[in-house]
């Protein structure tokens, strides 16, 4: 083991053993309830329209139904949910849905087309993170009034710019289908934002779980829609609690204060791997952790130091500690799973070689950065790490923590130097990856811009050969591992660390198929 890391493993022990002498003796968790501990102060708003985190995604999926889902036990397929059938013209161009009869929103109201059809219009007016994805077909401010219709009350009609695979076109419904109770928002609307303030702190869905409470960075409550479509839930009451430390959630989760632990390290899950009151669930999921390097600053612009600093992470050491149980080395934009992805990982730590190219680059005394880092554990524990590796380079990491609201919006204006963060697949396509990676919006953020490249991406998407499909893809991740804005490290894997009496808890291969409404706690 590392140095650097056994020190941060030694710390992460000495801090349960502090946490532990000053905790009352344990407390047993609600029998209706769950209670989760969760990092979720990445969540800034709760407008469907808005949200493109992970947390907000999770809970997205838990409070509102889509057209369509991606089904957690075959990630592969897609399943039906608002939608009960759907259709494509012969000329590949309209899509049309029957809306399934019976779903009624929270409100009370039931659930039709023309709610669907406004859902789809805000989605696209309101223009904000997620938009690109419905936007990339063709609809836009100014059609998406003639171009998504309301056929009657049951039937919707959308229609595309240009025929696209309709697996395409759905499994990106799967992320941005997200039907909003038209009544319940306009009744908030002001100055024409479609309920949109109102909608960022509050709900409108028709999901399995009902909104309670949000407080940023401190709590999320739901409840149990016991008149669900589908089957109420079998839990009454989800409370989930931002707890930023990682030891705390081991503390937390070991006194029975917690019923699910959702973000222990891989030592911290090899240290309660023998506890008889805890069991384990894992799911590989298409995240990646990475460094997004802003090409605008006078270092990373220079193609030769993105190289060095790919040759200046201990990839194996991590994967050796703190990555055990949660993440595979990864290096390439694609995650194992999807088409076209290139699993192969040629950069290792190999502080001589990174010299040589930052040498080459004009630098061979190194420079200072900084790099952006949310405040919780794992974040933090890795950045310690890369700081490490890269000062034995000269390459002097200013490590600036903040809560993930703060380095998100700092990252979506370009005011970075270094992002360090996850990135997860909207939809279970490449081209999700491949736009976000290398189009929008992560190479805007990184200011890595080039039509060949955006052009690239675009004619990998139409390609309609599977096996060319795929070539594209590889060659577009060769082209990333050499000159990309990013130094891709890890690929997640999600492991809750669960109290034995809780069963079914759903941890899909995306954040918008985590769901809870199969959970009992016997």
């Amino acid at each position: 083991m590392k140095p650097f890391l056994r020190s941060a493993l030694q710390g992460s022990l000495a801090a349960v053993a502090i946490l532990a002498s000053s905790v009352a003796a344990q407390a047993k968790t609600p029998a209706d309830t769950l209670v989760m501990a969760y990092v979720i102060d990445d969540m800034i708003s709760l407008d469907p329209a808005e949200i493109y985190e992970f947390t907000a995604s999770e809970y997205m999926a838990n409070t509102y139904d889509r057209l369509v889902v991606i089904d957690p036990a075959n990630p592969s397929q897609l399943k039906l949910q608002a939608a009960e059938s759907w259709s494509v013209s012969d000329d590949g161009k309209t899509f049309t849905f029957k809306i399934r009869p019976g779903i009624k929103f929270h409100s009370g109201n039931d659930l039709t087309a023309e709610d669907v059809e406004f859902s789809m219009e805000r989605f696209v007016s309101l223009d904000l993170n997620p938009a690109f994805i419905l936007t990339q077909f063709g609809l836009s401010k100014e059609n998406v009034k003639d171009m998504v219709r309301v056929k009657d009350p049951m039937t919707l009609e959308v229609q595309l710019d240009a025929p696209y695979a309709p697996s395409f076109f759905l499994n990106c419904l799967s992320f941005t289908s997200v039907v909003v109770d038209k009544k319940e928002a306009m009744a908030h609307e002001a100055n024409g934002d479609f309920g949109h303030e109102w909608l960022k702190t509050n709900a409108a869905g028709s999901g399995p779980f009902i909104f309670k409470s949000w407080k940023p960075n401190e709590s999320l409550v739901l409840e149990a829609n016991e008149n669900y479509w589908d089957g109420a839930p079998k839990i009454k009451r989800v409370l989930i609690r931002n707890v930023t430390e990682s030891a705390t959630q081991q503390l937390l989760l070991q006194k029975g204060d917690i019923d699910i632990a959702r973000n222990l390290t891989g030592d911290q899950l090899a240290a309660v791997k023998n506890d008889p009151n805890i069991k384990f669930q894992s799911y590989p999921k298409a995240t990646l952790w990475y460094m997004g390097l802003n090409v605008k600053n006078q270092y990373l612009g220079n193609p030769d130091v993105r190289r060095a600093m790919r040759y200046l992470v201990d990839y194996d050491g991590l994967q050796e500690t703190m990555f055990n149980g949660t993440g595979i080395k990864h290096q390439t934009f694609l995650p194992d799973g999807q088409l076209g992805a290139d699993n192969s990982t040629p950069y290792s730590l190999n502080v001589a070689k990174a010299k040589e190219l930052l040498a080459k680059a004009g630098y061979p005394n190194g420079f200072n950065v900084t790099i952006d880092v949310t405040n919780k554990s794992e974040s933090r524990e890795l950045s310690a790490s890369i700081q490490n590796t890269m000062a034995q380079a000269g390459i002097n990491l200013i490590i600036k923590m903040a809560d993930n609201k703060t380095t998100l919006t700092k990252y979506r204006a370009s005011e970075h130097d270094i992002y360090l963060g996850q990135w997860g697949s909207d939809y279970q396509d490449p081209h999700s990856n491949a736009d976000g990676f290398l189009n929008a919006p992560l190479a805007k953020r990184n200011q890595w811009n080039t039509p060949e490249k955006e052009a690239a991406v675009m004619a990998a998407r139409d390609e309609k050969d599977s096996a060319k499909r795929a070539q594209m893809y590889m060659d577009l991740q060769k082209m990333q591992l050499d000159e990309g804005s990013y130094v891709i490290l890890f690929q997640q894997v999600e492991t809750g660390a669960l109290r034995k009496n809780v069963d079914g808890f759903i941890i899909g291969p995306t954040f918008d198929s985590n769901l809870y409404g199969d959970v009992v706690k016997k």
